[in-house]
């Protein structure tokens, strides 16, 4: 089902269950549904991206992760189907009405369950979260759909001259700004946004900044984090408003080096 969906091939998710409970007698459907909620969090903590009808559920057994690992090490076509997804170009896409792509963060925590070492040593060398993340036309369309979704809010609020002052900030200042665009509150107060982009589902993690952090922090009146998901073929849109620390657990994934 995964190499189906990142490739764009249809599948039948009801199909797949009812085949499954044919040969697990003793496991109801909604057991059913639920592992594939676990094996969804276990793709998710090995760097993969998860089947979009299956929420993922934190708490599954270390040996779940074991088995998930160990399939996915010989799973060659997936692995080069996730390639090609993460670093495909991305244009913006077209919506009918675009503030209605709004939706309300996930709810539940969704925090990684750190997996132990595995039974066997199976290495993934390639976290595709990450490498979507690395996207730079990804990146570049979120950000110009987030322009366009906060002209339509404040035209749509009667402040036609608010929405002509945005600003593309990433693109005039660049990275160091802290944050992607600016734009207003209705009442004219600045709002500075910072845009994740994901492919993927609104559960994915997404990887922030220390600058994007601490310009967060120093700023929490004005900051605001827009999170964009399913974003090829159906973007929605939440907001994390204040600090990222206030909204996010954070979970260190790369070390700055010095020699002792």
């Amino acid at each position: 089902m995964l190499e189906a969906e990142l490739s764009g091939t249809p599948y039948n998710k009801a199909r797949h269950g009812q085949a499954l409970q044919r040969q697990l007698i003793h496991r109801s459907a909604g057991s059913i549904e639920f592992k594939h909620a676990n094996i969804s969090a276990a793709l998710l903590d090995l760097g993969f991206p998860y089947i979009s009808g299956y929420k993922p559920r934190m708490n599954y057994q270390a040996l779940l992760a074991d088995v998930v690992a160990a399939r996915l090490s010989t799973a060659a076509a997936l692995h080069q189907i996730a390639t090609v997804d993460a670093d495909r170009p991305i244009v913006v896409p077209e919506v009918d009405d675009i503030l209605a792509v709004r939706t309300t963060r996930p709810t539940g925590a969704i925090a990684p369950r750190r997996i132990a070492e595995p039974q066997h040593s199976y290495r993934l060398t390639t976290n595709y979260v990450e490498r979507e993340a690395r996207n730079r036309s990804l990146g570049a369309a979120g950000e110009l759909f987030v322009i366009q979704y906060e002209r339509a809010r404040l035209t749509a609020a009667g402040q036609m001259h608010l929405a002509a002052q945005i600003s593309h900030t990433a693109r005039v200042v660049g990275d160091g700004a802290g944050y992607d665009v600016l734009s207003f509150d209705e009442s004219g107060a600045e709002r500075l946004i910072e845009v994740k982009t994901t492919t993927y589902g609104g559960e994915t993690p997404f990887f922030v900044s220390r600058n994007e952090v601490q310009t967060s922090e120093h700023r929490a009146a004005q900051y605001h984090l827009y999170r964009l998901y399913g974003f090829r073929t159906a973007p929605r849109l939440y907001t994390l408003p204040g600090a990222i620390t206030a909204n996010c657990q954070l979970e260190a994934t790369t070390y700055l080096a010095f020699l002792r």
